[in-house]
């Protein structure tokens, strides 16, 4: 008989390294939040029947990147798992249980669904934390091939990556060595991190305080500490009127981050509270 698929607990997060960090266990366990009647095995077994559909297609193939494209056509040909361009601020992207549901999601969910296809049928496709929309990374013999999966998995040459970069790095395309650093893959709790940001920004933008200042929580959970979910979970806690709570996080993530470019304007908010400007100092 097989055995419940395990969903780790939001306090043992911590204290495990990355790469015992479990990617799917963990997005289910931040699609809980809002699902708490969600059953895991149920998403377990969806990934387990993709797997079995590719598996003696994939162990036949002897290159990666012709095993990677056995996997994209299957995901997002036959299934039909697609980048959600029309409503792309849509929180069910980011939750993964929804992406499997509604086959759509955005870069970082719809790459989770294609790593963890990949990875259990012995392909090593990781994650890559680019500015803008996240990507996934191959290797090949002469170096890694570069994946969008919000756009059905199609490769990116170099310059398209120059060129996607330049807007985050202030207007500079980057050079050899730092497209070669940022094409490093994302640890598995970074990327999770990832996922609840981009879910702190759609409810913080959307004004809905509670749900922001809950992943900026579940963010701590991962990162104990993370000086800008402290500092998001504070404005959060403001917003709520919880004083005692903005006074701690703001409080903390000053001393942790006098430099910031915003500790000025957080530290005003603060000295509205009630915090004193003497102990900041």
């Amino acid at each position: 008989m097989r055995k419940p698929f395990a969903v780790p607990d939001w306090n043992s997060l911590a204290r495990l390294d990355d790469a015992s960090l479990p990617l799917l266990g963990t997005a289910l366990l931040i699609a809980r939040d809002e699902y708490p009647d969600l059953d895991p095995d149920l998403y377990d077994t969806v990934l387990q029947a993709h797997t079995a559909h590719l598996r003696e297609e994939v162990e036949a193939l002897e290159h990666w990147p012709l095993k990677m494209q056995a996997i994209n056509r299957l995901l997002f040909e036959e299934l039909g798992y697609a980048g959600n361009h029309d409503e792309y601020y849509d929180p069910r992207n980011s939750y993964i249980n929804e992406v499997f549901e509604r086959r759509l999601g955005n870069p970082i969910s719809l790459a989770l669904v294609q790593m963890e296809v990949a990875r259990r049928l012995g392909v090593p496709l990781d994650g890559i934390s680019f500015p803008g929309h996240f990507l996934v990374r191959l290797p090949v013999d002469d170096g890694v091939l570069v994946m969008d999966p919000f756009n059905r998995g199609r490769p990116l040459d170099v310059d398209e990556l120059r060129q996607r970069a330049r807007p985050h790095m202030g207007g500079d395309a980057p050079d050899d060595d730092v497209l070669h650093q940022i094409l490093n893959p994302a640890s598995h709790r970074a990327i999770l991190m990832r996922v609840l940001r981009n879910l702190h920004g759609v409810y913080s933008d959307g004004g809905d305080w509670e749900r922001a200042v809950r992943c900026a929580d579940r963010i701590l959970k991962l990162s104990p500490d993370d000086p800008e979910a402290l500092r998001d979970r504070g404005l959060g806690y403001l917003e709520l009127g919880h004083r005692h709570g903005a006074r701690h996080d703001l409080g903390l993530y000053l001393q942790r981050s006098p430099r910031a470019t915003d500790a000025d304007a957080v530290r005003d908010r603060l000295i509205g509270l009630g915090g004193g400007s003497t102990r900041l100092n």
